[in-house]
């Protein structure tokens, strides 16, 4: 094996595991997310706005109680608005 086929052979691999590593990164990352309704202003939430809305930025008002906003996982009952405290379940209106 050639000096030039050793270090691709090598660069390849590390290739490989830094893709794996970040992988794995993202999957921890996405799980340490939850949803959060009630918190996002008006066009900003995430998705889920309610009926006749589609999905990520068509809420109509600041702090939406059936609008979600990702938010890092543990911190949702701690976020104070104006109108309460955020929730994991759409909040009444």
């Amino acid at each position: 094996m050639s000096k030039t086929e050793t270090t691709l052979g090598i660069a390849a691999a590390l290739t490989c595991a830094l893709g794996v590593a970040t992988a794995a990164k993202a999957d921890d990352m996405s799980k340490a997310m939850e949803k959060c309704y009630g918190v996002s202003m008006a066009g900003q939430n995430d998705c889920a706005a309610g009926p006749g809305t589609t999905c990520a930025g068509t809420s109509t008002s600041d702090y939406q109680g059936n609008a979600w906003k990702l938010v890092p996982a543990g911190t949702c009952e701690e976020i104070k608005t104006p109108k309460g405290m955020g929730s994991l379940e759409p909040i009444k209106m």
